[in-house]
């Protein structure tokens, strides 16, 4: 059994996490921004806790995640303004990062997104450009980090059926179902050989504890 954080706590991808981990034993702590949604986190068997991590400092964070095993950030600000976009998607994650580190609790997932990387190609005028930049900085941060890390980076998520086996070897982002993206983090969190490893993502056909093994 192992005390898992989860940041992002009422994500789409989050609340299918959360009765996933659960049901293989763990305890399970989803930080949430907006306290109306605690009954529908608790509803996956996860305890909510309300705290707001773009105001939360180093400090602070470190106090939330001491006493976990590892960490989840599957948080963002949901694109639009590119400021709060900056503030969570790179600066709340980096400080994070951080955090954890100081913390004590050295195991952490990072769910980004195919693209990402200083060579994510999307042009500055794009709407889509400050989360680009965002995530490929956060990125960045903790892979020159001391954390036993591993950053998952799925194609465009649907609302589909999970299937349980995915594509790590495509070059170009295709879909992947938000409920294998879900089984994906889990499967990472439980194998060892994910650790310090960057792995991209489609559905495909090898089934995920398979795929994640490389």
């Amino acid at each position: 059994m192992s005390r898992i954080l989860v940041f992002g706590g009422h994500g789409k991808v989050a609340l299918l996490l959360a009765p996933v981990l659960v049901e293989r034993g763990h305890l399970v702590t989803a930080v949430i921004r907006n306290p109306a949604h605690t009954a529908e986190v608790a509803a996956t068997g996860a305890t909510a806790r309300v705290a707001d991590v773009e105001r939360l400092d180093t400090a602070q964070l470190a106090e939330l995640i001491a006493g976990h095993d590892a960490v989840v950030w599957s948080a963002g600000a949901g694109g639009g303004d590119p400021e709060r976009t900056r503030a969570v998607d790179r600066d709340a994650a980096v400080r994070s990062m951080d955090a954890a580190a100081a913390a004590g609790v050295t195991r952490y997932v990072m769910v980004s997104y195919f693209g990402a990387g200083p060579d994510h190609g999307v042009p500055e005028g794009d709407s889509f450009y400050a989360y680009a930049e965002a995530k490929s900085a956060a990125d960045e941060h903790l892979r020159a980090s001391a954390l036993e890390y591993t950053i998952l980076a799925p194609g465009a998520l649907t609302l589909d059926e999970a299937t349980g086996r995915i594509d790590v070897a495509a070059t170009e982002s295709a879909s992947v179902a938000r409920a294998d993206v879900a089984a994906v983090i889990a499967a990472a969190l439980a194998e060892p050989a994910t650790i310090g490893r960057s792995i991209r993502f489609n559905t495909g056909t090898v089934p995920i504890p398979e795929a994640l093994r490389g």
